[in-house]
């Protein structure tokens, strides 16, 4: 019967082992199938879900500029009050792991001192026992993964701790090569002066939202902005002044808009704006305020000069003033100009 027993537990755990590797393959196909941040998460969530048997387990991913972990991936029974939390690196034990990149198994919290009970007190949780590890690519720490409370109630062990390390790993060059081709991705679409969008990417962008709009019968509002006598100030004050202005100026611009609407740089000193979901009034009382902007702003040269400039602006809307993408960009380009050989330093629009 002993023998018995102990054939039927080999058997168990290879049957297990077979199961953990079969999915940390799909983990890493999955994982490698998709370059966009946001749908890997799902798929990290999807897959890792099959392989970690906790009662709660989340990826924490480092925020570099505040020196934080937040919680991005959260699978728990607070996961709507846990997500998008911050975490200060050093604090609790997910943050000792950040802070000295190194995996701890910690069987009972409570006699762990590094553990830290706030993430509990806030969301109303009771963490009994923890695993976490770093998620780092080339010594590059991505953020830290971890489990919490076993399934069944028992204390985590060596085997999930390796588990977890390996998941962590094809997790780390996932995020890393989706962050990788977002960087790549971005250069190509931006313009290197202004930040904005380049003029390229302007027509891609332009495409998608007006057939977002007609879907869903909305109005969209196209800005063409032009910067007045701008040559004067090449010409009095040189081009890396002018090419400043230029930089600061599409700054400016790209703070003052809404997230969701679009800016780009058309050209030379020419900018253009895509504001979904607005009509004509809407995009008016936007440009107004742009317009305002920018007479308003002065830049000082290393000479201490002051230099400014106002700026001439045309709004066409779709589907108000016109039902196309040709005819959009040349009503807005017109009415751009119309200001600009009459009073510049305005704003027109039919």
């Amino acid at each position: 019967m002993g023998e018995q027993k102990n054939d039927h537990e080999l058997l168990e755990m290879l049957h297990r082992r077979n199961d953990e590797l079969q999915t940390l393959v799909q983990i890493g196909k999955t994982l490698t199938s998709t370059l966009d941040t946001a749908e890997l998460s799902n798929l990290i969530i999807e897959k890792a879900n099959l392989l970690l048997k906790s009662r709660s387990w989340s990826l924490l991913l480092m925020d570099e500029d505040t020196q934080e972990l937040v919680f991005d991936v959260v699978v728990s029974e607070v996961a709507e009050d846990l997500r998008g939390t911050r975490l200060p690196i050093g604090q609790g034990i997910a943050g000792w792991v950040a802070e000295n990149r190194e995996p701890v198994l910690a069987p009972d919290v409570m006699s762990d001192c590094r553990f830290s009970g706030a993430m509990d007190r806030l969301v109303g949780f009771e963490t009994r026992s923890i695993v976490c590890v770093p998620v780092q690519f080339q010594n590059n720490l991505i953020g830290v993964m971890q489990l919490v409370n076993s399934v069944d109630d028992l204390a985590f062990n060596e085997n999930d701790l390796a588990l977890l390390s390996a998941i962590a790993d094809y997790i780390a060059i996932g995020i890393s090569n989706a962050r990788n081709f977002s960087k790549v991705r971005e250069l190509v679409i931006t313009d290197d002066l202004t930040g904005l969008y380049n003029a390229r990417y302007f027509d891609e962008l332009l495409d998608i939202e007006l057939s977002r709009a007609k879907r869903f019968s909305v109005s969209l509002s196209l800005v063409f902005i032009d910067l007045d006598f701008f040559k004067l100030v090449n010409d009095n004050h040189g081009h890396l002044v002018g090419s400043r202005m230029l930089s600061e100026i599409g700054q400016l611009f790209k703070q003052r808009i809404r997230n969701v609407d679009f800016g780009a740089r058309y050209g030379g000193d020419e900018f253009v704006l895509i504001l979904p979901q607005t009509d004509k009034n809407g995009a008016y009382e936007l440009v107004s305020n742009l317009r305002e902007m920018v007479s308003s702003y002065v830049l000082t040269t290393d000479e201490g000069k002051e230099v400014s400039v106002t700026a001439s602006f045309g709004i066409a809307s779709y589907p108000e003033d016109v039902d196309n993408k040709i005819d959009l960009i040349r009503l807005a380009d017109n009415l751009m100009y119309k200001v600009k050989e009459t009073t510049r330093d305005g704003i027109m629009m039919l």
